[in-house]
């Protein structure tokens, strides 16, 4: 099982240099190729590696073409990283994995759901009354889909996921809590992928909703009431508290957190670990860890260090003042 370098040059592009007709039987990091396999260099931190690699051929940018071609055959291409995610899905299509049933027989489907015909529904996995799952989509084991959510096109969610659960509403009442029922669904776009154990609450009045291409993590947590615009990538354990606005094309490190009720514009990234306390109406990229401390002591240290690039500014100024006599 394997492809020809001509095969996967004919069908992804690529400038070859090399034996068009090389075998190749798998794909590899640089350090882990072997003399068969098909590596590809995407980030300078490992061209280290590009000349010991073993690997027959290499997928690498024209920054890195001379260097390749004096270790061996190599693919020459603008985007090495990009070229290796469709190699990828060109190497599932021609290595196929088994497949079973479309509807495995273990699934618990309502009378009352839609279920495309073209879609997969995996072993142990619930679609509850009213839901809808689109074309082409593919629930894994175990997933759970809510009363009512739907689910579009060319989805796939992992092992575990959990969508439509209620979300996290209560209203406190005299020493107690009182549930809010949690009359709303979620809505997945097209092309949404959530990885292991995530789960999306279904929202209190409003959908929950999720914009085409959307890809998480495992172990994401997403809010009831939330909205995520096209194409934002989470990565694992991200959380979005209830309500909250995510613009397209944003990214969440892993370990971020969204407080709820907070608007990010687009194309805003999130550094890991990174906990967004205010909306960001500006695109870039956006970085904030701070020590614990008892919440009075924390909110004093956070204003005065939004203030200490000033502060510091001011000082260069005096030091750069003349002294006077002592």
């Amino acid at each position: 099982m394997g492809l020809y370098l001509s095969q996967i040059t004919a069908a992804l592009g690529g400038e070859l240099h090399g034996d068009p007709q090389t075998w190749i039987d798998c794909l590899a990091s640089l350090g882990a190729a072997s003399p068969q396999a098909l590596g590809f260099l995407s980030h300078p931190k490992y061209q280290s590696q590009l000349l010991s690699t073993q690997a027959a051929c290499v997928v690498v940018s024209p920054e890195f073409a001379s260097a390749a071609q004096a270790r061996g055959a190599c693919i020459v291409t603008a985007d090495p990283y990009h070229y290796f995610a469709r190699l990828t899905q060109m190497w599932r299509s021609h290595h196929p994995l088994p497949q079973g049933p479309r509807i495995h027989p273990t699934a618990v489907i309502d009378s009352t759901a839609s279920i495309d015909p073209t879609a997969h529904i995996g072993p142990l996995c619930v679609v509850e009354s009213g839901a809808r799952i689109g074309a082409h989509s593919r629930l894994h084991a175990r997933v759970h889909v809510g009363h009512d959510c739907v689910v579009g096109q060319h989805c796939i969610l992992h092992p575990g996921v959990v969508l439509g659960a209620d979300g996290f509403g209560f209203a406190p009442h005299e020493g107690t809590w009182v549930k809010i029922e949690q009359l709303g669904a979620v809505r997945l776009g097209d092309g949404v992928e959530l990885g292991a154990n995530t789960c999306v609450d279904r929202g209190a009045l409003e959908d929950t909703i999720i914009g085409n291409g959307v890809k998480m993590d495992n172990l994401v947590q997403i809010g009831h009431n939330v909205q995520i615009g096209d194409h934002s990538a989470l990565a694992g354990c991200a959380g979005v508290a209830g309500s909250a606005r995510i613009g397209a094309h944003c990214t969440l490190g892993g370990g971020s957190i969204v407080l709820g009720h907070l608007a990010l514009a687009d194309h805003v990234h999130i550094s890991a670990a990174s906990v967004v306390t205010r909306s960001i109406h500006q695109s870039g990229h956006y970085s904030g860890f701070f020590p614990l401390d008892d919440n009075a002591a924390w909110e004093k240290n956070a204003a005065s260090l939004r203030q200490l690039h000033r502060l510091r500014e001011r000082i260069k100024a005096l030091e750069q003042q003349p002294h006077p006599p002592l």
